[in-house]
């Protein structure tokens, strides 16, 4: 299993005060140094947090240092005001993976998977284009093996399963519902080895539900980063990525 850290908060909190501190470019380097696996930005058109130009130049970062950037989004998000659109991005990024999100503009945060039959023909041409350009394409998915079925059918080299149930589900001890959404994730799993799909699993994981989502099968990438950006407060940010990189690598 690979760490990729989404640093969205690090720039929400550079935004707050409208100047570069803390820097998202200081904070992508040192991640490096500590030993990440890739970094993960998800832009959204009002540039609540992570912008257009952050992509850009993390992507940049990445590139430099032979790191995995992935880039999260709805391929749908057409240009707005400093916001260059999704495609646009991912042309100009040339991300190493790219994630497909159903977000809309007034969620919170990503809180569900694509739901099979939403603009299946324009997915579809989009995923079409952006492989080509040799990114690898995953789709934001829940927990549902049909979902990674739509996905092979798509021709999507990964999933994402969305773990934002089961991270509730364990936190508020309710362990008839976790047993089955850990049940489907494995599953989800198994009918991703069988389509020869990657695994990726990210939302509200944690040093606390890792290893129970670890029990699940093997992923290859969970991808975390308002916990740890919390767990930064009380830890320390290098001390909080110690923590992650030594749970996740530990068989």
């Amino acid at each position: 299993m690979k760490l990729s850290v989404n640093l969205n908060k690090i720039a929400l909190l550079r935004n707050s005060r409208g100047n570069n501190v803390p820097s998202l470019q200081e904070y992508a380097n040192l991640a490096i140094r500590l030993g990440v696996d890739g970094l993960t930005l998800h832009p959204r058109p009002d540039h609540r947090h992570a912008t257009s130009d952050d992509a850009l130049e993390v992507s940049k970062i990445c590139k430099d240092n032979n790191l995995e950037f992935n880039l999260e989004g709805n391929p749908f998000s057409l240009p707005e005001k400093d916001f260059l659109g999704f495609k646009q991005l991912c042309n100009l990024a040339q991300p190493h993976q790219i994630t497909l999100v159903p977000d809309s503009l007034d969620q919170v945060t990503s809180d569900h998977g694509w739901q099979p039959g939403y603009l299946d023909n324009k997915l579809s041409e989009f995923v079409k284009e952006n492989k080509s350009s040799n990114s690898r394409m995953s789709l934001f998915i829940d927990a549902n093996p049909k979902s990674v079925e739509y996905a092979a059918n798509i021709g999507f080299d990964r999933v994402e399963i969305y773990t934002g149930p089961f991270a509730y589900y364990l936190e508020s001890n309710n362990m008839d519902k976790l047993n089955q959404v850990k049940k489907n994730i494995t599953d989800c799993i198994a009918t991703a080895n069988d389509h020869d799909m990657g695994v990726n699993a990210g939302h509200d994981l944690n040093l606390v539900n890792l290893p129970q989502l670890k029990e699940c099968g093997i992923i290859d990438e969970v991808s975390i980063g308002h916990a740890i950006m919390t767990d930064a407060l009380k830890f320390g940010f290098s001390d909080t990525i110690m923590k992650y990189i030594k749970l996740i690598r530990n068989h």
